[in-house]
């Protein structure tokens, strides 16, 4: 993080502290309890959820409603680090509403990491599927040897609770599972993130325990793809790097960091091409790449969100009544710490050309 954006970060979390109300992480929500909207011309400019601290989130419909399954913060009081040791998350809630603007469900406590046999700590961003009458969940967690897997859980219903597999995917690791849905029914799951998230440790798909990043001219570590299998609970295939190419034709490179890949990949599909948007990380953008296969190669196009406040940004993008969606985070709420994060919305728009038009949720009324 440059120094800069730590600056403007501090000075406006000073301000944001004046304004908003500090949440007490302990508090309790009942599982049907109805989180109250600001009216809804303004709700947009506020967090969906007050009652606790919500970051990453996924969004999806099922049934007409919208399901936000998001990563759980609260005050571990674990030192910060390049790593996020201190993003030590620990259980996940599922939140639902009608539509943008109106009353937000929280259904409570879905999963834990204590009902996780193979996982230790740091349960982060999740994501969703629904393939027949049954919906998963799936999550990253580091297991006891401190290594980040992926894993799943099943439930009957979209606000769970889910029940953990015995063991993670075989084959997955890493962090940010997401997983795409394409028009034939078949599913994919992509997932990855480097520094704190470990995709720089594996290479041949075993993990080396060491931090391997190539030179700044060449290519920028890539992200994962796989196809699940028809059970949704393992990969049909070997993980496949995901390629994001510059105009230029080339692979962005690891110099290029406010383009090349870092974490939270997302994808999603509009006029039959598929749209591969991600994290660049330590420079705050949300950006995105355009493909003709769920495979990629993808080009880069430019840039969806500009920097929010805090440190991350970890986003997902869904139609619904017609209109698209982009779901965020920033830390409004807790008045600047990085660590304690809120989950917002703002809608989506399109280029006559399918480009999507930048956001920049720090300076425009959303």
């Amino acid at each position: 993080m440059t120094k800069t954006y730590q600056l403007l970060t501090l000075l406006v979390g000073v301000v944001m502290t004046q304004s908003c109300q500090t949440k007490n992480q302990e508090d309790s929500t009942d599982s049907n309890a109805q989180i109250e909207q600001v009216d809804s011309s303004k709700s947009e400019l506020q967090p969906l959820i007050t009652e606790l601290y919500t970051a990453d989130p996924s969004a999806h419909v099922f049934n007409d409603v919208l399901y936000i399954y998001p990563s759980h913060d609260f005050e571990s009081g674990i030192p910060e680090d390049d790593l996020g040791s201190h993003f030590d998350m620990k259980d996940y809630h599922v939140f639902s509403m009608d539509n943008v603007g109106g009353a937000i469900k929280d259904h409570g406590e879905v999963l834990s990491v204590e009902d996780v046999a193979w996982a230790d700590k740091q349960m982060w961003a999740p994501d969703a599927a629904k393939k027949g009458d049954k919906y998963y969940l799936y999550f990253p967690a580091k297991d006891p040897e401190g290594i980040f897997k992926i894993g799943v859980a099943t439930s009957d219903y979209p606000y769970g609770p889910f029940t953990a597999e015995k063991e993670p995917i075989k084959g997955s690791f890493s962090i940010d599972p997401a997983v795409f849905e394409d028009s034939d029914n078949s599913y994919y799951m992509y997932f990855g993130g480097i520094w704190g998230g470990q995709l720089q440790r594996w290479s041949n798909g075993e993990y080396t325990g060491q931090d391997t990043y190539p030179a700044d001219s060449l290519p920028a570590v890539s992200p994962k793809v796989a196809k699940l299998s028809e059970d949704m609970l393992s990969f049909e295939e070997e993980p496949k790097d995901i390629v994001i190419l510059g105009e230029d034709g080339e692979p962005i490179t690891v110099g290029e960091n406010e383009k090349r890949f870092f974490e939270a990949a997302w994808v999603h599909k509009y006029n039959d091409r598929y749209y591969f948007s991600y994290s660049t990380g330590d420079t705050h953008n949300i950006a995105y790449a355009i493909g003709e296969s769920p495979y990629g190669p993808f080009t880069y196009q430019g840039v969806i969100l500009k920097p929010v406040l805090g440190w991350t940004n970890h986003h997902s993008i869904v139609e619904h009544n017609g209109k698209w969606w982009l779901f965020f985070h920033d830390s409004s709420l807790s008045g600047g710490k990085t660590h304690l994060r809120s989950v917002k919305v703002t809608e989506l728009k399109y280029n006559s050309d399918g480009t999507i038009q930048t956001i920049d949720a720090l300076v425009e009324p959303l």
